[in-house]
This record gives C-alpha cells, sequence and structure tokens, in this order.
C-alpha cells in the first residue's frame, strides 16, 4: 500500500499549528522533503495559475509553505505552469490571483515558454503517441505537484492526473500543431468544431472564452479558424445553447489523460515527484475557465503522497463520502448525501483515468491514509 497523508481543514482550536498552513507545514516534515530532493537541486513547483475570474486556485500562502520548505534542505525552487492563455496575459493573471515571486518566496516562469511551443517530444503509449511535453518541466530534475481538486465538465474529475496531463504537456507543438498538444486528448480525428446555427443564441461566449482569438461572428455567422485553433474545447464548454461540438469520447480522452502523465513522468527519476493535493474550494469545472462558481463540496483538507494514484483514489474516495453544499450546483442538480457529487454533476466515468494510471505502472490505488 502507498502512504497518503491527510490534514483535515477544520480548525478545532485558535493556534498556527491547527491553521491549514500550520498543517501543511506538518504534512511536508512528515513526509520529508530530503528523502526526494538535494542541497541546489532545482525543484519546479507545478501549479495552476487560474484565470481572469477563476480566483479558486491553490491559494499563494500554501505555495509560499511548500517553497520554504524546500529552501530548509537548500533545493532551489520556483512556481511554473504552462501557457493556457498567451504567455505575457498568464502572467499577469498569475500575479492579479496572487502568485508572484513576493507572494511565494521564489520565482514563477512559464514552463514551456512565452509561446506555449518551447516543449520536446516524449513518447506517451498507444494513444498518443508522442506528447510535447513543456521543456522546462522535461528537464527539471525534481517536482512537487500542487493540485486543485474540482469537477471537470470533460473529465469529471480533476486533480494530480490532469494537473500533469494538461498542465505538463504543450497546446502546441512548434511543427506538429496542436495533435502533439492538449488538443489531441481532448479531440479525436481532425478536430473540426461543429456548429449549429439553429441552435446558436449568438451570445458570444465561445467567441469571449477562445485565448487565440480563433472564433469571430460575421454577418451572425461563426467563423472558425482551424489553422490557430488549439483544439482546448473551452469553446464548447462555455457554450450554453449546445450548439458547439468538439468531437471527442469520453473513454479515450480519460485514458489519455493518465498516459500523457505518465509521459510525463517518464522524465523524471524514480521518488523526484511529490504530490499535494488541496481539497479546498472545490468547484464544479476548471480553473483554467474565466469564472468559478461556489463550491459544490465544503473544504476537506490537504493530501500529500509520493504516489499519484493513490492520492488520486484518496481524494475521490473523500469527495464520493461528502455532503453536497446549498446554493451550490450540487443543490440545483439535486444532489443528495450519499450519492456520487462529481458524477451526478457531468456523468463522466472519471475514475477511468485512475484505473488507467494504475495499468500503466504509475503507481497504485491501494493506500494507507495516515491522519495528522
Amino acid at each position: 500500500m502507498a502512504k497518503v497523508y491527510f490534514a483535515p481543514a477544520r480548525a478545532k482550536k485558535w493556534n498556527y499549528d491547527d491553521s491549514m498552513p500550520g498543517k501543511l507545514e506538518k504534512l511536508l516534515e512528515t513526509i520529508g522533503m530530503m528523502n526526494y530532493f538535494s542541497p541546489d537541486e532545482w525543484v519546479a513547483v507545478k501549479t495552476h495559475f487560474g484565470s481572469e475570474g477563476a480566483h479558486r486556485i491553490v491559494r499563494p500562502v500554501f505555495l509560499r509553505k511548500v517553497i520554504n520548505e524546500l529552501k530548509k534542505i537548500g533545493a532551489k525552487p520556483f512556481v511554473t505552469d504552462t501557457v493556457r492563455i498567451k504567455g505575457l496575459d498568464y502572467l499577469e493573471v498569475a500575479n492579479q490571483n496572487g502568485i508572484n515571486h513576493l507572494s511565494v518566496g521564489a520565482p514563477v516562469v512559464i514552463a514551456d515558454g512565452l509561446y506555449g511551443n518551447d516543449n520536446i517530444m516524449v513518447k506517451a503509449g498507444e494513444i498518443l503517441g508522442e506528447v510535447a511535453v513543456a521543456s522546462l518541466i522535461h528537464d527539471v530534475p525534481a517536482m512537487v505537484v500542487c493540485s486543485h481538486v474540482e469537477g471537470h465538465i470533460n473529465s469529471g474529475y480533476a486533480g494530480a492526473i490532469k494537473n500533469m496531463a494538461m498542465g505538463g504537456v504543450s497546446s502546441v507543438h512548434r511543427t506538429g500543431g496542436w495533435k502533439c498538444g492538449r488538443g489531441s486528448m481532448h479531440t479525436i480525428g481532425e478536430g473540426e468544431l461543429v456548429w449549429d446555427a439553429d441552435k446558436c443564441e449568438l451570445c458570444y461566449q465561445c467567441r469571449d472564452v477562445c485565448p487565440l482569438d480563433a472564433i469571430t461572428f460575421k454577418d451572425d455567422e461563426l467563423v472558425w479558424n482551424g489553422d490557430i485553433c488549439w483544439r482546448c474545447g473551452r469553446c464548447e464548454r462555455v457554450c450554453q445553447s449546445e450548439s458547439l461540438m468538439l468531437p471527442g469520447e469520453d473513454e479515450r480522452f480519460l485514458r489519455s489523460l493518465a498516459e500523457a502523465s505518465k509521459a510525463v513522468m517518464s522524465t523524471f527519476e524514480p521518488k523526484k515527484i511529490v504530490f499535494i493535493n488541496f481539497l479546498t474550494e472545490i468547484q464544479p469545472e476548471c480553473d483554467c475557465m474565466p469564472a468559478a462558481d461556489v463550491p459544490i463540496i465544503q473544504d476537506l483538507g490537504i493530501l500529500i503522497s509520493d504516489d499519484m494514484v493513490a492520492i488520486e483514489q484518496a481524494s475521490i474516495d473523500m469527495l464520493v463520502s461528502a455532503e453536497p453544499l446549498p446554493q451550490s450546483l450540487a443543490f440545483d442538480k439535486q444532489v443528495s448525501k450519499g450519492e456520487d457529487i462529481l458524477m451526478k454533476l457531468h456523468h463522466k466515468p472519471y475514475l477511468l483515468q485512475v484505473e488507467e494510471a494504475e495499468r500503466l505502472g504509475i503507481g497504485t490505488r491501494k493506500y494507507d491514509l495516515v491522519r495528522i
């Protein structure tokens, strides 16, 4: 069994040790960062910078605790993510969301360059073939993966696996285009966007959410530039009239997440990655969207492990047993206590990503939960 250490979110005493930052310090001490990282070693702290309007990310105070612990052992940490929107804009979003050198105590850099095409092709597997892993993540010897656990319209559940797959792989390769990047997971075939004019309400949310301005409207007709499109699927996700469709397949997408995660992990030596899952502000959709809905589940706590599969299974087990919050999407969908909240919200077989990750030998779903 893999060890997964857990600190609950509840603070039942009015002292620092019972706070979540204090408990994170205890988790980091318990797992022992010196067991994974060395003095003078560069260590990437991989997180999600969020979006303008989506603020429920891993808070800077937690990132700083991780940075401080790495500095204690003499390591040289930095905070990073791959391009989700144009690089300079993404760094500004990170700054607006409180992630900067001053707040976290370390440099904040883009892992695949300001244009998102600084990457290296890595063998993936039978679904993806090869994927473009961000060059910084490919080259750095060690990493701490800080994942905000949440729901997701496409994957149902998003945690460490999705953080590694979508966050470690670039959107586009310099010569191979979107088919070597995240788009190869999101869509199938040529990834041609289909627009149903009869359903379209001309709300223009698809146009406004596109990070590349690949969608425009002329005389109330949608114009799509497939040559520059990343196939990220945001346009389809925000379309409330269901007039847009990016061809995909749930099972293939979920299995490809595990496959891409393994490709990213293959660039590291064993025991050079530590995973931290933050079960806080658990909203129904990804932090890459331009808004954040209210949490569907109360804050549960923080998990830490060196086994990605185990920490994902532990996170899911906690979510499944949690009580849905009132005045949230879970309430709107009439989710009752004891029901699988994420399945009821998104109807995706999300556990497939964890099962596939175990099948690929990334880790084990059997875990021993150690509460601190």
